[in-house]
């Protein structure tokens, strides 16, 4: 039951107010066919409009069955709408995009109803319309009769009570006009009809009441109704507040968009233009990054962070090959000054320190996963210094051993003269580790042989990566090329050829540049002989100890053609630097072996028969037959050490009799020295000294003499005075010697052991000769040292620890957990090492994050301008459907419903816009990729759009498209219904 009491509506009009309705009070029945009449302006529309909910009352109530409106919300009158009232409009206002049975079902869908059922009950309805043949047809291939029949289907759909009719014939021809109000009467009969028109013969011959009102007020009523004399009203049931499936927003907006394929296709093509502009930015990120990280992966592969259980530290020197002493003395800048660093090197030469560190305990600290530091390294290496030689035979037969440093120390050696082993094996050596030809591969995880990185960064160009402990590869250059250096490791040069090409070129001689070649079979043909130290020492049965066989060819031979000694190594495969590779882990000419012959020769070393006797007998040397000394032994007395002196010469023969009178008398007592040395400072004063050794030390080094002169006033008078002292000993001794060597050179050896036995020796010459020339009583070894020659090697005890990082973050964090380390531990175990490469790339972390947030900014700009033009987009969308607004308004959506379809639609063009933008940068970037190749030259380098940030970015445009249509939506929502259907 309806009933409207005193209800006024006003609207304004400038500064008048406009009286639409003027205190209306009418009731209806439950099935009538009211038809309400009157001029144009009298407030018919408008009273409409307020019983079907559209339009609020200025004053007065509304009444549905027994209920007062006053105090309804949005919700209320959105349900009020979806099941209660039916429209039907003059001009249809059907949805154009939708098809007849999708603008039927729509107040269904709104309602919640399932899809089947909706389906069945629109069916139904258009058939009882007239219009069951015609479900797919759009409402532009519809008469006017026919589109009316769909309203009046779309109004019937809800099986509302109240059905309201404004001019639902004004539009139409006479004979369609008829049956509409025939259909319209057959409805009133278990309904309310309310009818707006202008006909007063229809509303006459199919009405069953009819009001007149003028302006805004009822001047008739052909069948009034008192409630009060009615049934008391039914009780409301409680309907389903309507709610639209954002699915069926999703297929309004769908279907309103292919209306307009040309528009939403350049619409889509506008938005992806910021899209575009950011995955073109993403993709040169992220292809520069990847070649970033593949040069960090690549060069931190190279340079690992290296920490040695004894090492040189060389961070001083490399400061002052740097330069790092610039700026001591200010001065002008109008001229060109000298920095003299020559004077640093050679001092930082001299006194380097030596670091050791306790790497038994950092190994448990690592095997621990200590401060999670694997979760930033791609692999740690424990180098052990298993000592072996390898072999191999030169083009002339000979047994040579297959090392460029050994060679060189030949060479040197025999150009120059003396032995440079010393030199190789010094602090200086290191560098000379370039010139190592054989190096252990990094391994894998979970016992692969070879690690992940050294197969990406290798390409193998015959044969394959090693399978088994006894097979090795060479390394070639991108050229295929080995130096001839290491052709003499692989047995391909004599060491007769390279000493000629050396001694040619001193001699200033052209090099011979003709280029040998070799087949991948030839090199793969190539064996070797891997041999232990513990290999080369032999049992000698009369003596009792082992003697090393390895200082003679023949026995050189033995070691290489036994079977039973040493690895028999084999080359498996050839590999190549890949030209995507920034730098390598092996240098070119290597021979890289792997872990598990390391971990082979380890073992067989500890099972050798040298090293477990050695073992087995702690306190003498197996290898000389003399004990150790342990500290403990008591000085020898005067006495016996005369005794043992004259024992000693007794047993002489002639020569060596002959040779020990001529070393005892050029040396020098250590009293004379003194004397000498004290008469000869003796008239010097400091600034005698260091007037002299300014001059010399200047003249000598090639520094000026203020560098000097510095360096020496920083010594005390004490430290100066020894240092000098020692000099002059020096100086002193050397003289002495030379003089009475050329005095006994005239001596023949039977006169000089003559005189060794005629002569009295001192007490100086007896301690001399005790100490520095007689047969050696004690082994000069240690116990460990002797293992550690043999090749003995303790698994929990590295000599050095190689850690690899992937991005110098990583190397930093790495260096924290050290860090964190040494904190934490005594300092007997703390941690020293030199990070070579944070030296020599400090700023390469700023210069990427300097990249980074120049392209974020750029991001950033693009996101914003795009948003701001979907914004606008989703506004002329919003003003142009004003009319779909108001239908789905009408029959009952909710503002959230409204807003929902216009957020919908941004969200579609929002994934149109990301689809577009990604399939055109995918295609952008082939010429981008072509254009950049040609360019840098690096192959490496490339666009790449990854497939998870294509998929954020279509997601990104998604999110701000709805950000962007958010104040669109809205304002849609709250659009008045009433003035949304006049809208054309």
């Amino acid at each position: 039951m309806l009933t409207l009491k005193d209800i006024r509506k006003d609207y304004a009009a400038g500064d008048m107010t406009v009286h639409a309705l003027r205190g209306v009070s009418i009731s209806f029945r439950e099935s009538e066919f009211v038809s309400i009449l009157g001029p144009s302006g009298c407030g018919k529309t408008t009273l409409l409009n307020i019983i079907g909910g559209l339009d609020q009352y200025t004053e007065g109530d509304l009444v549905i069955n027994g209920r007062s409106t006053k105090e309804y919300k949005d919700r209320d009158w959105d349900t009020y709408r979806n099941h209660t009232i039916g429209f039907v409009f003059q001009t249809y206002n059907l949805i154009p995009h939708q098809s007849v049975l999708a603008n039927v079902e729509l107040a269904l869908t709104i309602s919640g109803v399932d899809k089947a059922e909706r389906r069945e009950r629109a069916i139904k309805v258009l058939e009882r319309v007239g219009l069951g043949d015609q479900l797919s047809k759009k409402p532009n291939q519809m008469s006017g009769g026919q589109m009316q029949r769909v309203a009046i289907a779309r109004a019937l759909i809800n099986d509302p009570d109240i059905l309201l009719a404004d001019e639902p014939t004004g539009a139409l021809d006479s004979e369609t006009s008829v049956q509409i109000m025939e259909l319209l009467k057959e409805i009133a009969k278990d309904k309310l009809v309310i009818m707006v028109t202008h006909n007063p013969e229809l509303a006459d011959r199919y009405s069953t009441r009819i009001v007149k009102l003028l302006d805004g007020e009822i001047t008739g009523d052909s069948m009034p109704f008192n409630p009060e004399d009615a049934e008391p009203p039914r009780e409301d049931a409680g309907k389903k507040k309507p709610s639209m499936s954002f699915a069926t927003a999703l297929s309004l907006s769908f279907n309103n968009l292919k209306t307009k394929k040309g528009r939403t296709i350049l619409t889509a093509f506008a938005g992806s233009i910021g899209i575009i502009g950011i995955a073109l930015i993403l993709s040169l990120s992220n292809g520069i990054q990847a070649y970033i990280d593949q040069v960090q992966e690549d060069t931190l592969s190279t340079y690992p962070l290296t920490i040695e259980a004894e090492a040189a530290d060389l961070s001083s020197l490399m400061q002052a090959m740097a330069g790092a002493g610039e700026g001591q003395e200010e001065h002008g800048l109008d001229k060109v000054y000298s920095n003299v660093i020559m004077y640093d090197l050679m001092d930082n030469l001299t006194n380097m320190d030596t670091e050791t560190n306790d790497l038994e305990s950092f190994k448990k600290f690592l095997d621990k996963n200590g401060g999670g530091i694997r979760d930033y390294t791609s692999a740690i290496q424990y180098v052990y210094n298993s000592n072996f030689d390898i072999y191999t035979k030169d083009t002339d037969g000979a047994v040579v051993k297959s090392d460029v440093v050994s060679l060189l120390n030949e060479l040197m050696s025999g150009i120059y003269g003396g032995d440079f082993s010393s030199y190789f094996n010094s602090d200086m050596g290191s560098f000379f580790t370039g010139f190592e030809t054989w190096t252990e591969m990094l391994p894998g995880d979970n016992g692969e042989l070879i690690n992940s990185t050294l197969t990406s960064q290798y390409d193998v160009i015959y044969g394959s990566w090693p399978q088994n402990y006894d097979e090795v590869v060479l390394i070639v250059d991108q050229n295929n090329e080995v130096s001839d250096l290491v052709l003499y490791t692989l047995g391909l040069r004599s060491e007769e050829e390279l000493t000629s090409s050396l001694e040619g070129y001193l001699d200033g001689e052209a090099a011979d540049m003709s280029v040998e070649s070799w087949s991948y079979e030839d090199i793969c043909g190539r064996s070797f002989k891997l041999v232990g130290y513990y290999d080369k020492y032999v049992y000698d049965a009369e003596t009792g100890t082992y003697t090393d066989v390895s200082g003679s060819e023949a026995g050189l031979d033995y070691l290489f053609e036994n079977e039973d000694v040493g690895v028999t190594l084999k080359i498996s495969g050839i590999v190549r630097q890949n030209p995507d590779a920034v730098a390598g882990m092996m240098q070119s000419g290597a021979i890289g072996y792997t872990s598990a012959l390391t971990d082979y020769v380890i073992e067989d070393a500890a099972d050798s028969d040298v090293i477990v006797d050695q073992m087995a007998n702690p306190d003498y040397d197996v290898m000389t037959g003399l004990p150790f000394l342990t500290g403990d032994e008591p000085e020898p007395t005067a006495e016996e050490i005369r005794e043992e002196v004259d024992g000693y010469v007794a047993s002489l023969n002639e020569a060596d009799s002959a040779a020990l009178f001529v070393e005892i008398t050029a040396a020098p007592s250590d009293d004379y020295l003194d004397a000498a040395a004290d008469a000869a400072v003796s008239g010097l004063s400091r600034e005698d000294i260091e007037e002299m050794m300014t001059e010399g030390y200047a003249e000598e080094m090639g520094v000026d003499a203020a560098s000097v002169q510095d360096y020496i006033n920083g010594m005390d008078d004490e430290t100066l005075m020894g240092y000098v002292r020692e000099m002059i000993r020096e100086a002193i001794s050397e003289q002495y010697s030379e003089a009475v060597r050329g005095e006994l050179a005239a001596m023949s050896e039977k006169q000089l052991a003559m005189a060794l036995e005629m002569s009295e020796l001192t007490d100086w010459q007896y301690e001399y000769i005790y100490n520095e020339l007689m047969p050696a009583r004690w082994s000069e070894g240690s116990y460990e040292e002797n293992l550690e020659l043999l090749g003995y090697v303790d698994l929990e005890s590295p000599d050095a620890i190689n850690l690899y990082a992937v991005s110098f973050a990583d190397k930093d964090e790495i260096a924290r957990i050290i860090d964190e380390y040494n904190a934490s531990a005594d300092e007997e175990r703390q941690i020293s090492y030199t990070d070579y490469v944070a030296i020599l790339m400090s700023s390469i972390s700023t210069i990427i994050n300097a990249i980074s947030y120049v392209l974020i900014a750029f991001v950033a700009i693009s996101l914003v301008v795009s948003s701001i033009m979907i914004g606008i987009i989703t506004y002329i969308s919003v003003l142009e459907r004003t009319k779909e607004i108001g239908i789905l308004r009408a029959i009952g959506a909710s503002k959230r419903d409204v807003s929902n379809v216009f957020n919908a639609e941004t969200l579609i063009e929002g994934l149109a816009a990301g689809l577009i933008g990604i399939g055109m940068t995918l295609l952008l970037n082939i010429p981008i990729n072509m254009i950049v190749r040609h360019l840098t030259g690096i192959e490496s380098l490339r666009a790449i759009l990854p497939a998870l940030g294509g998929a954020l970015l279509i997601v990104i445009s998604m999110f701000l498209t709805f950000i962007a249509g958010l104040i669109p939506s809205r304002f849609a929502a709250k659009r008045d219904p009433v003035e949304a259907l006049r809208t054309e």
